[in-house]
């Protein structure tokens, strides 16, 4: 391959070739990854939910070398289990086979999360809209990637679901715009509000419980590689059956929060400290708490022009 193509134009027979030679590079927003693997469900799902992602050229520079494995011995015949491995060394317990698009997803933001330290990266999600953007940084169990997935199928841009990228020097936040990591609940949830919503078929029994991961928009993905500046950070919080309310939150508290879920804000040092209090003095602080999508959509757009101070 001497140009970049899109995933789709690849059948799951070629993909799994390429996977199994090591020479599918997928581009990941700032970075690519050349994976490896000689399971066949995860050619059809790459294809599922990367399709409009660009596949590199074999010789292009690779970030990452990783690859999911069947496991030798018994383990390959008997409940089938696959393992991660980083520049060829396994790096996670094993699996079920298939869950092998989940342990790609994983292991691809861990990837990330351990070893790109030109960024502060936070465990957030970032979307946008008309030049205006929203992080959303939270604890497992807030409600953040359903709210996340809500938002970006009425309309908003993703950059992240799971990562945000602040880089430290531009103050600019990039994301990648990858597939968005739902659970549980948040499945059914996320059919309903959004029937045309294309994921994988759901994982039970993962770590996380149940698992599915969606595509993320065609929009989304040609626009990967443009980075965002603050506007709002918003601290969503999922409350079955309350009203949705938007309110303001402190300063000092939304600092301490993305410390918190930052994952290498003790690597910064220094340097992290200075880049959370320029983040949060250039944006607007609030919490959301939400138990509908429709009046989460209804809000945001109200923020969006400027209805909300």
């Amino acid at each position: 391959m001497s140009a970049s193509l899109k995933i789709s134009k690849f059948s799951t027979v070629d993909l799994a070739r390429l996977l199994r030679r090591g020479e599918l590079l997928l581009r990941l927003g700032p970075f690519v990854a050349r994976l490896k693997s000689d399971v066949p469900l995860l050619a059809c799902d790459i294809s599922l939910i990367y399709a409009d992602f660009d596949v590199c050229p074999i010789d292009a520079f690779a970030d990452f070398h990783v690859e999911i494995a069947r496991e030798t011995g018994l383990r390959r015949w008997f409940k089938p289990q696959i393992r991660f491995f980083f520049d060829g060394r396994p790096s996670f317990i094993p699996l079920p086979v298939a869950h092998a698009i989940a342990m790609l997803e994983w292991g691809l933001n861990w990837c990330v999360a351990a070893h790109c330290h030109q960024y502060l990266i936070i465990h957030a999600a970032v979307i946008e809209k008309d030049g205006k953007s929203v992080m959303l940084p939270a604890p497992p169990g807030s409600g953040k990637s359903t709210l996340c997935t809500g938002l970006v199928m009425r309309g908003w841009r993703l950059l992240s679901d799971e990562l945000a990228l602040y880089d430290i020097a531009s103050d600019l936040i990039y994301g990648m715009s990858r597939p968005i990591n739902l659970k549980n609940q948040s499945i059914d949830v996320i059919k309903q509000f959004a029937p045309a919503a294309v994921m994988t078929a759901s994982m039970p029994d993962t770590t996380k419980g149940t698992v599915a991961l969606v595509r993320p928009p065609l929009t989304s993905v040609l626009r990967a590689g443009e980075p965002v500046l603050p506007t709002w950070i918003v601290l969503p919080k999922y409350s079955p059956g309350s009203a949705s309310e938007l309110a303001r939150h402190s300063r000092a508290r939304t600092f301490m929060l993305i410390a918190e879920q930052s994952f290498n804000y003790d690597i910064q040092g220094q340097r992290g400290f200075e880049a959370i209090g320029r983040l949060v003095d250039q944006s607007q602080c609030y919490q959301f708490t939400y138990s509908q999508l429709d009046d989460a959509e209804r809000i945001f757009d109200a923020l969006l022009e400027g209805r909300i101070g």
